[in-house]
């Protein structure tokens, strides 16, 4: 099954397959190359997250960065260019992986008491430069890795920027990490596509928190400063208007729908996962805009606890909408505002909370940590 090998990349396949269709020659052999190289990495995975499950790491509750260059190759992590306490290069790739890793730890360290990814002080790696010509980011179970666009293009057949470019996609992937010590979602389906919204959420969350950005001030769109300016958009995912992040002649349309009713099926993608987030993140900034404030003080926390203590790896939608609910209701008080507005982002996007909901069982009755591990096969 294709999300036993799944890497978690920001830029979603149905983008690059559009480029693929619609790009000039330049841009469709580097968005076959990106797929390609994606598939080299998916098949390495396993062994990855195997080593991050079993790795032991030192409890410091300081941020622990290193950062690596792969010098446009393929081998990681690489060699080292940057580690904790080093002053800035003169690498600025090096330095946003560097700056925008260390507001997430802030954030998570701050807002939520978390320590590190895995809560354990793990140290956070990130890898620059690789490969040549890869548009991506990825997380792969044990570090950040990240490609450097179209630098090698002529200008006016760029697309991307680096990948390093992007606070929010920094964000994004190291909550991948996040998900995969807690609930461990199942990178399939609607269990997959919440998992891309939970990475969605959180980094929206580290942009908002590291520009003291109230909910209403924020911009709430995914991939900011990605895209040149060659291409029709503001990024890649809208969470306050999930469509309508980009239509561009060459990328396509955003074909992310905002409401249960346009929900897709497809057998892409895993299940659609970069695509039917966009009906959670929606769910998710109606609840904060209706909370008001700053995002991460209360719909922050809710989900913070619900990811945590209450989905399991095979949460789905309604799972999620009645957990959150219920989250809302232990923290804030039953029938407190902070929990009506949860009932209402969850009712804009078409999905009616049970305010008793049945919980999802692991299979086996299993944890979360063990049941991520054998829906990848790591375990029998």
């Amino acid at each position: 099954m294709s999300h036993r090998h799944s890497i978690f990349c920001i830029l979603p396949p149905h983008m690059l397959d559009q480029i693929a269709q619609n790009g000039t020659t330049a841009q469709r052999d580097m968005a076959v190359k990106t797929l390609a190289s994606s598939k080299q990495v998916r098949d390495n995975r396993l062994n990855m997250l195997t080593a991050a499950m079993s790795g032991t790491f030192a409890v410091t509750g300081t941020k622990q960065r290193t950062i690596y260059d792969a010098k446009f190759g393929t081998t990681l992590p690489g060699t080292v260019v940057r580690r904790e306490g080093d002053a800035p290069t003169q690498d600025v790739a090096v330095n946003e992986a560097y700056d925008y890793c260390g507001a997430t730890f802030d954030l998570y360290s701050a807002v939520f008491g978390r320590n590190s990814i895995d809560n354990r002080g793990m140290d956070l790696k990130s890898t620059v430069h690789y490969d040549k010509g890869y548009d991506n980011a990825f997380w792969n179970g044990q570090q950040m890795v990240y490609g450097d666009g179209d630098e090698d293009m002529p200008v006016a057949q760029r697309l991307f920027n680096r990948f390093t470019i992007s606070l929010d996609v920094i964000g994004h992937e190291l909550t991948h990490g996040v998900t995969q010590y807690e609930a461990g979602l199942v990178y399939q389906n609607q269990q997959g596509a919440l998992n891309e919204a939970v990475s969605d959420i959180f980094g929206s969350l580290v942009k908002q928190y590291q520009r003291g950005q109230t909910a209403d001030a924020a911009d709430w769109i995914i991939g900011e400063g990605l895209f040149t300016s060659n291409v029709r958009g503001v990024g890649i995912r809208s969470m306050k208007a999930p469509g309508t992040a980009y239509n561009d002649p060459v990328l396509g349309k955003d074909p992310q729908p905002a409401h249960m009713k346009d929900y897709i099926t497809t057998t892409q993608d895993n299940g659609g996962v970069h695509i039917n987030s966009g009906i959670v993140n929606h769910a998710f900034y109606v609840t904060a805009i209706n909370i008001g404030g700053y995002a991460w003080e209360k719909t922050g926390q809710i989900w913070y606890k619900s990811l945590t203590e209450k989905f399991t790896s095979i949460s789905n939608f309604q799972n999620a909408a009645d957990l959150t609910f219920q989250a809302a209701g232990e923290i804030f008080g039953i029938g407190s505002l902070e929990q009506v507005a949860v009932k209402t982002g969850w009712t804009e996007v078409g999905i009616n909370v049970d305010s008793t909901p049945s919980p999802i069982p692991l299979p086996g009755g299993e944890g979360c940590l063990k049941g991520l591990m054998r829906s990848l096969g790591l375990v029998k």
